[in-house]
């Protein structure tokens, strides 16, 4: 007698999250998120996530508009380690393929952060990795990105950018690191996006302000899709004469700078 055939392997899904993660308001799901998105939420049963707490509060959430297949306390919840939100997906040899196990059981596995796009941005690119090594398919769904929706509401080249992460925190290293990417922007056209952490979304602001050149374009995001979003792009020369509210301190921004 033959052994029986393996199991068909289950999908990785990279199912986004809306933007509003630590927030005092929120965005109801179905104005940011397809109904397709949310359907194959709910009907997942183990997840890869950022954080555990998070990953059933947004279940939560996705339960009151499509019934889920299990209860959230039955929902099979791994979380990535935390030395993997230090030190990045693939600087500390990290092997995420033990959280693809059920996956490899013929499961489908949801990959989830705590905003936005898995894998963009934040965590969760090892996984994906690791699923392609695998051969497990990998689908992402739709939902908001702020890295994408910042660049086209700053007029900024959409033709050519890179995303750079975060500058340094040191004011000398972070000076230095703003001439570099205003020279690289310049030059070539490339439009820079960065990101900050809330509560230090001010200071950068004023590094970039009294850094770079008048006639460089600065553009700022922050609580993009809630009806508090802040969005502002104008050249340098034009945010140093203007006292206006910058991005909430309680808010992840994105910045991009370019001509």
């Amino acid at each position: 007698m033959s052994a029986p055939p393996p199991p068909a392997l289950g999908r990785l899904f990279l199912v986004p999250a809306p933007l509003d993660f630590g927030c005092t308001t929120q965005t109801p799901l179905q104005d940011v998120l397809p109904m397709g998105t949310l359907t194959v939420a709910a009907r997942l049963e183990h997840w890869v996530c950022e954080n555990a707490k998070s990953a059933r509060a947004y279940l939560k959430r996705v339960g009151e508009i499509q019934p889920l297949a299990c209860a959230i306390q039955a929902q099979q919840i791994q979380e990535l380690p935390r030395e993997v939100h230090k030190k990045g997906d693939h600087s500390g040899g990290f092997d995420a393929r033990p959280l693809l196990a059920p996956a490899l059981a013929g499961h489908d596995l949801g990959l989830l952060s705590e905003a936005g796009m898995p894998a963009v941005a934040d965590p969760g690119s090892s996984v994906v990795r690791a699923a392609h090594e695998l051969g497990i398919e990998v689908v992402p769904l739709v939902g908001p990105v702020s890295l994408l929706l910042a660049l086209a509401a700053s007029g900024l080249s959409g033709q050519n950018f890179a995303f750079v992460g975060y500058l340094p925190q040191d004011p000398g290293e972070r000076i230095a690191r703003i001439h570099e990417l205003e020279s690289l922007a310049l030059k070539s056209g490339q439009t820079q996006l960065f990101i900050e952490t809330p509560y230090r979304n001010a200071a950068l602001l004023q590094a970039l302000t009294q850094t770079l050149q008048a006639h460089t374009r600065l553009a700022v995001s922050s609580g993009l899709t809630l009806a508090s979003a802040h969005n502002r792009s104008q050249l340098v020369k034009q945010w140093r004469q203007l006292t206006l509210p910058g991005p909430d301190k309680h808010t992840p921004a994105v910045f991009g700078i370019g001509r």
